[in-house]
């Protein structure tokens, strides 16, 4: 069979699928939260498919930085205040979220949207006391990205497994002129600066908290990771790294600015790619570093599509859910745009795909990134909490986001290492008892 064969029968199942599992078409207007990365905008770019197949719902976009778009969320769902129908939320929230009962179960999506296919990290990851709450938009790990020719001229040779102190000597070895050796997160946020710090961590030995929920940051497991961070982006990062995020970072490697990139594996297909990309044909891909104590430094994580209990358009919601997250999504993706550039890491059957893996150089090392990481066992260290890069506490948003903003001040050279990390230890034993722990 034909790949066009194959994507006709597809688009064919799929209206066969919906009309199956919504006995009444449904309708109304469906308000979508979405974060301002390439896959969501691309999303919203092809929606015609989903409207040709439901012409009486309509949709409308809310699309906000990173950020933003978890502080409006969490004040909606919080307060059931009905502004969104579908929310774009992480593998942090929605356990908490679900368990809360602000997000309504989506078991019932059509049996063809197939749950079973849906890598189990990543499913598990979104499910809460065996229901689904909501489904995987792309799922990811973390790796390190980088300049295969500047690695050649620098006459080094990326392992498979890096560790940090080849990371160190590479990143010194391709930094010349306007080409910086390493850039990282450096931006405030607890999905931000702290989603890589924590990962970070893990590979150092460090913790947020022991066994009794006391703060860690005056260990020294955790001094070691802040001091090697802060040394590597200060020699050889760009200026202005504590403003940098996933985005800005992408903008610099896409441009031919960074020797080396370690951020999410999803980012992969947007270096590789020759419309974005100046250096598209010269990218390699590595496993996170690790320093040697049987952890990497890569996290775990879907953005994912849920909705929330003050909708009014639940059964609208779930039909563009059910749309949006499907294989034959996928397959759109693929027919319109190729099958490098379609959203990873949520499906088995993906990466049982030949055509994709073809056309992904990126596919085996994003599946291992994200089947080495271990939310139940993050540190070498005994921790009470589940989370690569977060601690599954409804606290954690809060005063990671404090923390993410001394780190920040500290890259930006406004107070030493061992200044933040005080203040980190402070700050967060006093929320930490505020909330009873």
């Amino acid at each position: 069979m034909s790949i066009k064969t194959s994507l006709g029968l597809a688009s064919a199942l799929a209206i066969a699928a919906a009309s199956a599992s919504f006995a009444q078409s449904p309708s109304g207007t469906v308000t979508i939260a979405t974060v301002n990365n390439g896959d969501m905008i691309r999303m919203q770019g092809l929606t015609a498919d989903f409207n040709a197949k439901y012409p009486d719902i309509t949709l409308e976009w809310v699309t906000l930085e990173e950020n933003v778009l978890r502080q409006r969320v969490t004040q909606d769902v919080a307060t059931n205040g009905g502004q969104f129908d579908v929310m774009t939320i992480g593998t942090y929230e929605v356990p908490i979220w679900g368990a809360n009962g602000w997000l309504v179960s989506l078991d019932d999506l059509p049996a063809e949207w197939n749950a079973d296919d849906l890598l189990p990290a990543i499913r598990d990851g979104l499910t809460v006391d065996g229901s689904l709450y909501a489904a995987p938009f792309y799922g990811e790990s973390s790796m390190v990205m980088y300049r295969t020719d500047l690695m050649e001229a620098a006459g080094l040779d990326m392992p498979d497994a890096p560790t940090w102190d080849f990371i160190r000597e590479a990143a010194a070895a391709m930094t010349e002129g306007d080409v910086y050796g390493i850039c990282l997160r450096g931006k405030a946020g607890w999905g931000e600066n702290m989603a890589f710090l924590t990962a970070m961590s893990n590979s150092f030995g460090a913790r947020w908290f022991d066994m009794d929920w006391n703060a860690q940051f005056d260990s020294p497991e955790w001094a070691e990771t802040l001091t090697f961070y802060n040394d590597l982006m200060t020699n050889y990062g760009p200026p202005g790294a504590a403003t940098n995020g996933f985005n800005e970072n992408l903008t610099l490697f896409q441009q031919g600015r960074c020797g080396m990139w370690i951020d999410a594996t999803v980012a992969a297909s947007f270096v590789t790619n020759p419309n974005d990309s100046t250096v598209a044909d010269s990218v390699g891909f590595a496993l996170a570093p690790d320093n040697g104590l049987g952890r990497r430094g890569n996290w775990l994580w879907a953005w994912s599509l849920a909705v929330p209990a003050g909708s009014q358009s639940t059964e609208a919601a779930k039909a563009f859910i059910a749309w949006a997250t499907s294989s034959d999504y996928t397959a759109l993706v693929a027919e319109n745009e190729g099958w490098a550039n379609v959203p990873p890491g949520t499906r088995t059957s993906l990466y049982e795909n030949a055509d994709y893996l073809a056309a992904a150089p990126f596919a085996e090392m994003t599946l291992q990134s994200i089947n080495s990481a271990d939310p139940t066992s993050p540190s070498i260290q005994d921790v009470p909490y589940t989370g690569v890069q977060f601690v599954a506490i409804p606290e954690f948003a809060g005063i990671a986001t404090e923390v993410g903003q001394e780190f920040a001040n500290m890259l930006a050279g406004q107070q030493t290492v061992e200044q933040a990390l005080a203040n980190a230890q402070a700050l967060t034993t006093d929320a930490m008892e505020a909330a009873g722990y």
